[in-house]
């Protein structure tokens, strides 16, 4: 098929890039948000997140008129929907969550009166199995046109990570999974415009399969590793020695334990197949509240580190859900200054990435002088580059308390130790 303008719902970590790209390489394209705010950055010249490079890659896209960006869709030879998937919470408590597609049906329902034969839509969000036959097919046939027939339909993933995500979206495999072969085929003649990686073909929910199989994968891996940690906590080891010597085998690969697990894709993905099979996911179950009671451990070896929280002027360095990335999304660092600031600490936090960030309920300083000052103790949460560097001489002049508490092994504790402070690291009982 030869595509020549496309409309891209939702502006995120995802569909920007993407809608962006797909500008760079000669289509026509139009970028749509429901956020007001979102099309007004950008059409200001400005950007809502930050991606490395995604600046450069939006103004020229936007500049070469190939790119447009609009709260409403307008006709196209395809349609891609890139919009969010979360998880909503029950109230009853230890239920598990159940995705919320709102979003998607939103974006299927928009797009449903400039649906026209011939035309390809693109599933690219998150879903649980067999949401592309089962919701979004429907809602496109209210058209009058059928999936299959007279319309292509196909859900393909994005399996980027953030911090490369535009490399990765050129150069990384593609998977296209059409509700029919000549759907997957027409999915492959849209991303072939810029696709570098290979692109296999397979059917829709396989290719919902997949996307759910890698992030559930790391998930129970990282579980294993914080429970590694909570192991050598309790029996006097260093889990970080502990995880480099066992890595020396040829066929283990054991992961970093840390705060906890977010972001948008491992923290989520893992609980649509347990909404949609609970039978049958024991272990993934578990494995998601292993990583999701993480920061109650984190929060707990802050207060041994302490003696107690009550009082204490605590300093969180680094919000974001993964180093060296602005996105704050299911940050389990978030969680950790939140569970603080109930056992009685005084929490200020510093995110370099993102410092005026609206958390409410959470006190976020402008630099990092501002957050360490006076503190008592302060808290490595996220790796980033910028943290890990930190000379002690720079942080010794301004915290009292010279307790650090290092969650991600990102510190080196002797050379702190030698500067007089106490290190306490996930993992190693001291």
């Amino acid at each position: 098929m030869n595509f020549k303008k496309i409309c891209v719902f939702g502006l995120g970590y995802i569909g920007l890039p993407t809608a962006s790209t797909f500008a760079t390489h000669g289509l026509d394209v139009v970028g749509v948000d429901v956020n007001p705010r979102v099309i007004e950055t950008l059409r200001n010249g400005g950007l809502h997140i930050h991606e490395p490079g995604l600046r450069t890659l939006v103004g020229a896209a936007i500049k070469s008129g190939k790119l447009t960006v609009a709260t409403q869709p307008a006709e196209a030879d395809a349609f891609i929907i890139a919009v969010p998937t979360p998880f909503k919470l029950k109230e009853k408590a230890n239920s598990i969550p159940e995705a919320d597609m709102s979003y998607v049906t939103s974006a299927a329902e928009a797009i449903t009166p400039h649906l026209r034969k011939g035309n390809l839509v693109v599933l690219e969000s998150t879903s649980p199995p067999r949401t592309t036959v089962e919701l979004v097919a429907p809602i496109l046939e209210r058209s009058g046109l059928t999936a299959g027939e007279d319309f292509h339909l196909v859900y393909s993933p994005e399996r980027v990570l953030p911090g490369q995500i535009l490399r990765e979206l050129i150069e990384n495999a593609r998977v296209i999974g059409g509700i029919t072969p000549a759907s997957a085929q027409a999915g492959r003649d849209l991303y072939a415009a810029f696709v570098k990686g290979d692109i296999i073909l397979t059917d829709a929910t396989t290719a919902e399969m997949v996307k759910l199989m890698e992030n559930t994968t790391r998930d129970v891996n990282i579980a294993i590793a914080n429970e590694f940690a909570r192991l050598a906590d309790r029996f006097g080891v260093d889990v970080w020695e502990a995880i480099s010597l066992a890595n020396r085998h040829p066929r283990i690969d054991i992961l970093r334990p840390g705060p906890g697990v977010g972001g948008h894709c491992i923290s989520v993905d893992p609980w649509f197949f347990v909404e949609a099979a609970p039978d049958l996911t024991d272990l993934i179950h578990t494995a998601r509240r292993v990583n999701d009671s993480q920061p109650h451990f984190v929060a707990d070896l802050t207060r041994r580190a302490l003696g107690g929280l009550q009082g204490r002027k605590i300093a969180a360095l680094g919000l974001a859900y993964k180093p060296d990335v602005d996105d704050l999304r299911e940050s389990p660092a978030v969680k950790v200054a939140h569970l603080l600031q109930e056992a009685g600490a005084s929490v200020v936090a510093f995110e370099p990435f993102k410092p005026d960030a609206d958390l409410p309920g959470l006190q976020l300083a402008p630099t990092l002088e501002n957050a360490l000052a006076e503190a008592d103790a302060a808290i490595l949460l996220v790796g980033h580059t910028q943290l890990k560097e930190l000379e002690p001489a720079r942080v010794a002049a301004l915290i009292p308390g010279r307790i650090l508490i290092d969650t991600v092994n990102g510190w080196d504790a002797e050379n702190w130790e030698q500067a007089g402070f106490r290190v306490f690291k996930l993992g190693v009982n001291p």
